[in-house]
């Protein structure tokens, strides 16, 4: 945005009511433009309708409200709908409502492309255009909140950043997005019910731990050695296993959050007992909640496979059996690409 503004959003209370005093306005006047902002969710200075259309005028003279929209919207035959939203910048990103009968929950994203190239994830084979500010991260939630209370007329009930991008390569925005969402003048959420998955970037993962964030953390696993995860992670290079182990502890004990692990089977890759047991020995060293056993979802670019119904029973049959708590993912609306890797705003 090159207007020289400010993006009003990136105002603080405080600065705001310190700008309404500037122009000798009431204090109580900022408060409402703070709701209008946070609470309601305005799109533009002129919603703004108990703010006189004079001081509309002044706020869209000093000020930008880029507010993001809704591009194209895709339902899936399972329920789950999928949006391409538009930044003011003309870039795209997408992000998915997935609904069940007990939950209704927002998978977001929180960079324009990703720098991490996974193999086997379509968002990792687009370039990374730019991270997302913190209020575009709070507009995708409260647009995808506005479509649960539409199509199941309930609010969200769970977030997980799991969309486009890494998000502790856009720490500062996520964990301001996160504020916002579960302020009382934001979305009022709690973080308990916020989930933040990332590649594996240990240091940033420490940084969770000592800035006491009270949301859960996932990690994307994908294969429990670092030769094979390398192949397929090229972040493992850099952030090999035991680091990684490392840092999740230290989280742990920081925090007392849940950790969570991701593992998408891959046919004759991480599908065997051997690999099987090379997860549960990473799982006794983290005090870890859940494994999600999740449904590979193909992808042009990549040649990887799902397995077959039986292995993939096996394989959790195996780790039941050795007391580990995981959980076979479906996938939700593969056939409007909105599935677990799928997200390349195709449309």
């Amino acid at each position: 945005m090159k207007s020289g503004k400010t993006n009003i959003r990136h105002l603080s209370l405080p600065e705001l009511q310190k700008y309404f005093g500037s122009i000798e306005e009431k204090p109580f006047r900022a408060k409402q433009v703070y709701e209008w902002l946070w609470l309601k969710h305005a799109t533009s200075f002129d919603a703004m309708t108990n703010i006189s259309k004079d001081l509309r005028s002044k706020l869209e003279e000093h000020f930008t409200l880029p507010a993001i929209t809704t591009d194209t919207t895709q339902h899936s035959d399972d329920g789950t709908i999928k949006s391409r939203f538009r930044l003011h910048d003309g870039h795209m990103v997408e992000g998915v409502l997935i609904p069940t009968d007990t939950r209704q929950t927002a998978c977001v994203s929180s960079q324009v492309g990703c720098s991490l190239s996974c193999k086997f994830c379509a968002t990792g084979y687009m370039d990374r255009k730019r991270n997302l500010d913190f209020d575009e991260i709070y507009d995708e939630v409260a647009l995808l909140n506005q479509q649960a209370m539409e199509a199941y007329g309930k609010k969200l009930s769970n977030i997980v950043y799991m969309g486009m991008g890494e998000p502790l390569l856009n720490y500062k925005n996520v964990l301001q997005s996160i504020e916002r969402i579960t302020s009382p003048d934001g979305l009022g959420m709690s973080p308990r019910r916020i989930t933040v998955s990332t590649a594996g970037v240990a240091k940033m993962i420490r940084q969770l731990g000592d800035d006491k964030v009270k949301f859960n953390l996932a990690l994307s696993l994908h294969a429990a050695n670092d030769e094979k995860r390398s192949q397929i992670m090229p972040i493992n290079d850099t952030n090999n296993l035991k680091v990684l182990i490392e840092a999740l502890n230290y989280f742990y004990k920081e925090t007392q959050n849940q950790i969570s692990f991701e593992y998408i089977l891959f046919k004759d890759f991480n599908d065997s007992f051997k690999d099987a047991e090379e997860l549960i020995r990473i799982y006794r060293q983290v005090p870890a909640d859940l494994v999600n056993i999740i449904e590979y979802n193909p992808i042009s670019n990549a040649r990887f496979m799902k397995p077959d119904e039986d292995v993939a029973e096996a394989f959790m049959e195996y780790l039941s059996k050795n007391r580990v708590n995981a959980r076979l993912r479906r996938s939700r609306g593969k056939d409007i690409d909105a599935a677990c890797g799928q997200l390349a705003n195709k449309g």
